[in-house]
């Protein structure tokens, strides 16, 4: 029982940490111009946003078990853009409906 809450307790704390992490980037987001329309943001809401959260939670575990190997390998930046930082993004930093053609040139990949 101790190991399953200390490993709880170190994925509460590494997913904290990529959340920490993101935020400078909400600090730069921009507006956008084209809105998207009724079924895109239908289809987003119900089928996209679920998934993309999945990805982030599932990302953000296969990122702690890789991240040893990250470590020795000196890519840990890039292994946790990877794994939570662009599912984190799509998932909270999009409007609803928007995909990357609606937002404006070079704003929404870093």
């Amino acid at each position: 029982m101790r190991s399953l809450k200390s490993t709880f307790r170190s994925f509460v704390v590494a997913l904290s940490v990529a959340l920490f992490a993101a935020a400078p980037i909400v600090a730069q987001a921009q507006t956008v111009t084209d809105r998207p329309t009724g079924l895109e943001m239908g289809g987003d809401m119900i089928l996209v946003r679920p998934l993309t959260l999945a990805a982030t939670v599932i990302g953000a575990g296969l990122f702690i078990v890789s991240l040893p190997f990250s470590a020795l390998g000196g890519n840990v930046g890039e292994a946790g853009s990877t794994l939570v930082g662009t599912p984190f993004k799509s998932t909270f930093m999009r409007c609803l409906g928007c995909s990357q053609k609606h937002l404006p040139a070079g704003n929404y990949e870093d």
